[in-house]
């Protein structure tokens, strides 16, 4: 008898139409697992087997086949439990097949038939709902992110012999999600809680008001982490739509769980300097989702940026400057989304008291122009922002902060992205500044004229590539943004310029042509 189970299979963050075909024929007993199934598919034959027998089924002694179709791709992890489970009794007449009723199928069995959670089941939902499927069966566990899609009869049955019980009935029952507590997970931290570094915190500002990337610089203890940390608790919540790509792609990850994006809470990602060029980036023999994903349409921040190895940072260049990572094997390439801030940190030199006005530094010229150029100028170049944070006197330490907290920063932040939105209502998938092509837009933003001619004069003495041209643009339309303003005036960029860090300068200084800088 030849039974045919729905169930689905992940392809980056995109999940596809998997059918588990099971024929139970006379034979030697033995069951092969065929369709390009990896080593967790086939170790189910163990799994399933003994679900089976001890949720008191019969698992008669034929020569079972299984297999996966469509059978040239590769099938891995142990979501086909259930499926395989589901087929082999329709297969020995246990079950009937018009019982599964154009229902989609996933979960890992225990030994005792309990229903485990799998990876991906956000994007299974997404493919169950528009392959026109009439219901989901999938673990108890993964039905909360399974109801992003709520349009869907999701069905979380707590082991085999409920779900095998209930498609006897024909009455699938409807699970919702489990309610879960808000308060457990409430982040304290706020940007009023920084003392003092009123220069760093408008960088950070005028970052998270266009999704600008930033570099701080400065001596240990000046507060640079403090301040990265505090950087989710000025960014606009996550929309719908974004929140639904970045559930699945912690989800694909296996991370969901340990994340609080499920409450529309920005990522935070801070991996350390020791991480590999596949976990920064993505990749490994099953290509999953690095940190950069992981960060999508959120931070990624790289403490002691320096000390991370210069070809892993150099894997950023790519990502940052597309917005998504392609990770290419023999079989497909996969790709993955990754539109991120990056925020770095690091030390001025290697013993981090270069520029203290206590002095104490003893590290060599040449030391420190080696241990600056650990970023490469391509990469640095597309770092949108380079600020120096100086150290707090121990005075201020004692002192009432006046700083704005993270709540009236966000305001701010939150009316310059609604501008940006309206700016770029035409253009798909752009939603602020950082994200928009320069030429585009030098071409539709207000620039008077004074600040056009500053511009202009500014990128030939500095040396400005055309990329760092039009991201002092971006920076200046998001400062523009930030004031309300619809044209952007030479003070706006002024601004800007002091967050490009000066390679060289030709021709006479430009301060005299900055009133801005100099009043700062």
């Amino acid at each position: 008898m030849l039974a045919a189970v729905r169930s689905a299979a992940l392809v980056g963050i995109d999940a596809y139409e998997v059918i588990v075909e099971v024929d139970a024929a006379n034979g030697l007993p033995q069951w092969t697992i065929v369709g390009l199934a990896a080593s967790a598919v086939k170790e189910s034959r163990e799994r399933v087997g003994a679900a089976l027998l001890n949720s008191g089924f019969d698992v008669p002694p034929r020569r079972i086949t299984i297999n996966l179709a469509p059978a040239d791709t590769k099938k891995e992890g142990t979501a086909y439990d259930l499926p395989i489970a589901l087929g082999i009794l329709i297969a020995t007449g246990q079950l009937g097949q018009a019982a599964l009723d154009n229902s989609l199928f996933v979960g890992e069995l225990g030994l005792d038939g309990a229903l485990r959670p799998i990876r991906g089941a956000l994007s299974v939902a997404r493919h169950a709902l528009r392959s026109g499927s009439s219901a989901l069966v999938l673990p108890a566990v993964n039905v909360a992110e399974a109801s992003r899609v709520s349009t869907l009869r999701l069905s979380a049955p707590a082991n085999l012999r409920d779900i095998v019980q209930e498609l006897r009935e024909g009455n699938l029952t409807v699970s919702s999600p489990a309610m879960t507590s808000e308060n457990a997970e409430v982040d304290s931290t706020d940007f009023s809680d920084v003392v003092g570094q009123q220069g760093a915190k408008r960088a950070l500002e005028v970052a998270a008001a266009g999704g600008h990337n930033v570099l701080l610089v400065g001596p240990p203890g000046a507060g640079k982490t403090m301040l990265a940390r505090r950087m989710p608790t000025i960014l606009p919540a996550l929309s719908e739509e974004e929140a639904l790509e970045v559930i699945a792609i912690h989800s694909v990850a296996g991370v969901l769980e340990h994340t609080s994006v499920a409450r529309g809470v920005r990522p935070f990602r801070a991996p350390h300097h020791t991480i590999s060029s596949a976990g920064l980036i993505g990749g490994g023999s099953v290509p999953r989702p690095g940190e950069v994903s992981l960060a999508h349409h959120g931070v990624l921040f790289l403490d002691e940026m320096l000390e991370f190895p210069r070809y892993v940072l150099d894997g950023l260049r790519q990502p940052m400057e597309d917005a998504r990572v392609v990770i290419a094997r023999a079989a497909q390439a996969i790709t993955f989304p990754a539109r991120f801030t990056l925020i770095g940190a690091s030390n001025p030199c290697p013993c981090g008291k270069s520029g203290d006005p206590g002095g104490g530094c003893n590290c060599a010229a040449s030391d420190i122009e080696r241990y600056a150029a650990r970023i490469s100028g391509p990469l640095a170049d597309r770092i949108d922002m380079h600020v120096n944070v100086g150290a707090v006197a121990l005075r201020e330490l004692s002192g009432v902060n006046t700083g704005d907290p993270s709540a009236k920063v966000r305001a701010r932040v939150e009316l310059a992205r609604a501008a940006q939105r309206t700016r770029f209502v035409k253009a798909r998938g752009i939603s602020c500044n950082a994200y928009a092509s320069g030429r585009w837009l030098d071409a539709h933003t207000q620039i008077h004229s004074d600040a056009r001619s500053l511009l202009q004069t500014a990128a030939e003495r500095l040396s400005l590539s055309a990329r760092g041209y039009h991201r002092v643009l971006k920076v200046a339309r998001t400062i523009a943004d930030l004031e309300g303003a619809k044209s952007i005036e030479p003070q706006h960029i002024g601004e800007a310029l002091r967050y490009r860090p000066i390679a060289k300068q030709q021709g006479p200084p430009i301060a005299p042509l900055l009133p801005a800088l100099q009043a700062t």
